[in-house]
């Protein structure tokens, strides 16, 4: 097996490298050194699995060792056998990375999708609504074993959001959060309501389907990066350093800007991230009149040109307006429990 060691010096000197400001001027290192940073993250946690699996066979064999419980012995026996059964597995894949091949993605068409979240009409309140949608699809992808990883974020000072970014990553994410595109509409109390009036609030979501690397070529030419002090939330050298990205797309004009992560390389990864995201979706959108009239329906949705669903607190009722449907147990639904809803607008849309 490699020495694990040398992989991860090479993996420091190549955040080290991604670190350096003058990357900026040359996007196509910066596209090799991002593969080569995810390539090794992969071997280096794959090691670490094997490592745990091991550790846990030479506990099972201390047992052996102390033979003071028969039950126990023979849990530890079985369990030694299992172990090792998932190291050979683990150590064929770990010998795969080391090669360079890279694992077969078997999870859909699409494997991530970028959230967008942006409030809308309401103020504060609908800026709380946004962070709610957040907390929802979040719960939802922890219950579906998706990875999230936030990309940036604009947040106020009550706790709301006035827009976020994050991508989810998982089985089966395109073809469960794909109708979750358009306008969301909320109507309750809001916590700053003194007088207990119901506001309606309203709060966008896009839905992008991330591009593979055969379905999008970027022409690094065509783009121009921009740097800046962060601002807003992050602690205290968020405004001391250099760090914040923009992303200009020049063919398009199409902008992206991150400056949620601490450090520039990290924030110019997201940018490019939702930046691709979107172009896919403008060249998706380039092709509806090839396409059947179920994907316009889904790809409008993602626009969000339209009231999608509505949010009814004091009713305890969630409304999906394509097809005309009431759910409730509001709560649950907020707590991530959309199955219900994703199930009958996979059936009817």
């Amino acid at each position: 097996m490699s020495n694990i060691e040398s992989i991860k010096k090479q993996y420091d000197d190549v955040l080290e490298q991604l670190s350096s400001p003058e990357l900026l001027s040359n996007w196509v290192r910066f596209e090799e050194l991002s593969k080569e940073k995810k390539h090794l993250e992969k071997i280096i946690a794959k090691n670490d699995e094997l490592q745990d699996l091991k550790n846990k066979i030479e506990e099972n064999k201390e047992i052996l060792k102390a033979r003071e419980d028969g039950e126990l012995v023979s849990l530890a026996e079985t369990e030694i056998k299992q172990l090792e059964e998932k190291v050979k597995i683990l150590e064929k894949e770990f010998d795969s990375l080391l090669r360079g091949e890279q694992e077969e993605d078997r999870t859909s068409d699409h494997s991530a999708v970028i959230v967008e979240i942006r409030a809308g009409a309401g103020g504060n309140e609908a800026a709380l609504f946004a962070g709610d949608l957040f907390k929802m699809y979040s719960k939802y992808a922890a219950l579906n074993d998706w990875k999230q990883k936030t990309l940036d974020s604009h947040q106020i000072g009550i706790g709301g959001f006035k827009s976020l970014c994050f991508e989810l990553q998982g089985r089966d994410v395109w073809q469960k959060m794909q109708y979750e595109g358009g306008v969301h509409r909320v109507q309750r109390i809001p916590v700053t309501e003194k007088q207990g009036r119901v506001h309606t609030s309203t709060a966008s979501v896009a839905i992008l389907p991330k591009p593979k690397e055969t379905q999008l070529k970027i022409n690094p030419a065509d783009l121009k990066f921009e740097v800046s002090k962060a601002t807003g939330p992050g602690g205290q050298n968020v405004n001391k350093r250099m760090t914040a990205v923009r992303v200009v797309h020049l063919p398009t004009g199409i902008a992206v800007d991150s400056h949620t992560e601490r450090n520039m390389q990290q924030n110019k990864e997201n940018a490019v991230s939702i930046l691709s995201a979107k172009l896919f979706e403008k060249q998706e959108i380039e092709k509806l009149d090839t396409l059947s009239e179920k994907r316009k329906s889904q790809i409008k949705g993602a626009m969000r040109a339209e009231k999608i669903r509505t949010y009814n607190f004091p009713q305890d009722r969630v409304t999906d307006h394509r097809v005309k449907k009431s759910f409730h147990n509001i709560e649950g639904i907020m707590a991530g429990d959309l199955d219900p809803i994703v199930e009958v607008l996979d059936k009817f849309l």
